[in-house]
This record gives structure tokens, sequence and C-alpha cells, in this order.
């Protein structure tokens, strides 16, 4: 007798999500979260987005400002990501209850008198090409803001989403993880310019580093890397000897313990050549950039996604055994203690434990510096 197709099916042999595989080992970090790109809200777009476990409605009024709230209406309950926009109301589709730009209900689907009832909004800022939404665990008000970044050159920005098993701390603690480059990404001689610099809510990474380019050899790359709480990483990437620049905003957002939303937003140009007449090298700027901004945000996007399986099935361990060459880990851990609730109790682990092989000044014993 032939065996049965079913027996022959392939089994998954590769690693399993961390969501599944483990229990949640962080809280959902506090401060602002991408949830969108601003592309994505056209005015009258209702968008139901995902934040620590709970639905975040979004929605842009007809006069273009955006709005953040509570999913579930406060008359019966139903749930707001099926309501549309009229003029600046958000309507209700269960009775058709309306709620104007502050929350308030300003009118039924009756036309009787509307009741003394509010949405619940939700701080919201749209900056940088996406929008954010503050959560704090204490339901405080946002003491921090995410700057607006500069604009590089004229083309609209680019950009990419993700979702996957995950922390929003692992993606930021990546840009202090020196060592991850060189035998990750394959960036040799990869060097800090300067020691990473921790300020408040903010950190800073600057790296000169050797990167392969196709038919051009390896040339020197400069990076620039701005941390902003556990929400986002600004990067500049400026390659000299061949004059090319690219910004990227990057933000990782928690959805649910253990598991997060990554996103990507990237701008790219080509100086001007300096041995052009000025108009000639402005064509020139502006044809390349147009010419590479699509090949330059894939590969982008390729050298991200070399951390996906990383990130989607590692274990956080709260007290790593670390080595010469890793980067300042253990002080990037006890900066992001300021982003989760204190005392916390349960089977989460807070970060900034004692790790072992810690320098005592900060950076891991063995790191070398450039100097400027």
């Amino acid at each position: 007798m032939r065996p049965s197709r079913k027996f022959g099916q392939v089994i998954n042999q590769g690693p399993t999500p961390g969501d599944a595989a483990l229990p949640p080992a962080l809280p959902c970090p506090d401060g602002w979260a991408a949830l969108a790109f601003t592309a994505e809200l056209k005015p009258g777009t209702v968008l139901t987005r995902q934040l620590a476990g709970e639905d975040v409605v979004l929605y842009r009024q007809r006069d273009g400002r955006i709005r953040a709230t509570r999913p579930y209406c406060p008359h019966l309950g139903a749930h707001l990501g099926l309501a549309e926009v009229a003029g600046n109301d958000l309507v209700c589709p269960f009775h058709r209850f309306a709620f104007g730009p502050d929350g308030r209900c300003v009118r039924t689907g009756y036309g009787t008198p509307p009741p003394k009832a509010a949405l619940t909004h939700l701080p919201v800022r749209e900056v940088n090409d996406a929008v954010f939404v503050w959560r704090h665990h204490d339901g405080r008000e946002p003491d921090w803001e995410i700057p607006a970044w500069h604009v590089l050159g004229d083309l609209p920005s680019r950009h990419a989403t993700w979702e996957m098993a995950g922390y929003a701390q692992d993606v930021m603690e990546n840009a202090v993880d020196v060592g991850h480059f060189r035998t990750l990404h394959g960036w040799s001689r990869g060097e800090l310019a300067a020691p990473v610099s921790f300020d408040g809510v903010t950190f800073h990474v600057s790296m000169r580093v050797q990167e392969q380019f196709p038919l051009l050899g390896r040339r020197q790359v400069e990076v620039e890397v701005d941390g902003y709480g556990l929400s986002c990483l600004h990067t500049d990437v400026h390659t000299p000897a061949l004059g090319l620049e690219m910004c990227s905003l990057v933000m990782a957002t928690m959805t649910a313990p253990g598991r997060m939303q990554f996103r990507q937003a990237s701008r790219f140009r080509v100086t001007e050549p300096s041995r052009l007449p000025p108009a000639l090298a402005r064509t020139a700027s502006r044809t390349l950039s147009r010419l590479l901004a699509g090949p330059m945000f894939r590969f982008s996007c390729e050298f991200t996604a070399a951390d996906f399986p990383i990130w989607s099935t590692k274990q956080y361990l709260s007290r790593p055994r670390l080595a010469a060459g890793d980067g300042p880990i253990g002080p990037f851990r006890r900066w992001s203690r300021q982003f989760y609730p204190p005392n916390q109790t349960g089977p989460l682990t807070l970060p900034g434990t004692p790790v072992e092989g810690e320098h005592p000044h900060g950076q891991a014993a063995g790191t070398r510096y450039v100097r400027p």
C-alpha cells in the first residue's frame, strides 16, 4: 500500500518565533509609538492600529488635523474603527452619533439632544512623515517630544512596514551593539568615532565604517545615530567619496507583549559635484538622486532585514555575558529603565540589571575609538 501523501508533508524546522516560544520578557515601554505613516492618513481616513495590546483608532479630519482615540463609542460601545469622518466629526456607524474635534458628542442619529458623552482622545503628533501616539502606564501627559528631522533633498520619503515577534528595546539596542555590525552586517573596520552618549531620553552614536559597494570597492561611510526614547532612531549615513547621503527614521512599536511592528522611512540624495558648473551640478544631483533612490532604499531595507530573524526568535537575557567589543549594552540597559513601570512584578524582567564583563566606565572593555 502506498503511503498517504499527508505523511510526506514538510515539517517546519526553523526557529519558533519568540512570542510563541517564550513568555513576555519586557513590559511595553512608555513614550511615543509610531502607528502609521502620514501618507496612510488622507483626509477622511479612519485606521485601527494596535498599541500595547489595545486598539487605537486614528482619523484625519477634513481640515487635515489628526486625532487618536480609544476604540469604543461611549454611547453603546460600537468599535469606532468602523466609523466615518463627516467634515471634522467622527460618526459612529451604530446609531450615527457624531463626535466633534474636541471629542464631545455633538449630535445623534435621531435629531435628539446629544448626551454628555465624549471620546477618549490620546496625545498624537504628526512629525517626520509619521504619526506617533503617546502611551504611559500611569496615564501621564507627554513630558518629551520627538523633534522634527531635517529634510534631505527634494524627493518624497520612501517607507515600509513589517510585523514580527520581538521588542522595541532590541531595535534601539542594535544601535549601540557595535559588534554585530561586523559579524551580521559585514562592516569591516567599523569603529566608534566617539563614546556613545546618553542624555535624558536621548542617546547619540557616531561611527566610521568600511562598506563594500558594487563595482566601486570599499569606501568609508560616516554614520550618525540619534535615539529618542524606545520609540525611534534617526540615522544619517554619508559616503563622502561618492557623494551619497541617506537619512532614515527607524520606528519600533509594541503591538502586544512580545510582538512589534517595525517601520522605516528614508530619504536619499546625491550631492552636487563640485567640479561641474552650478546649473549642471544641480541637474546631475537631481537626476542621480531620482535614479538611485529606489535601489538605495531597497539596499537599506535589506541591510535592516538581516536583523529580523534575530529579533523575532531571540530570548531577552537580563544578565548577558558581555565581551570586549560588544559596545555599551550595559549603560544602554540602565538608560532604558526610565521607559518602563517602576517595581514591575510578575514574569516580566526589567532591563538594566548587572551584566558580566561590563567596563566600569560604561563602554565594553576593548572598544576602539577613532579620533574625529
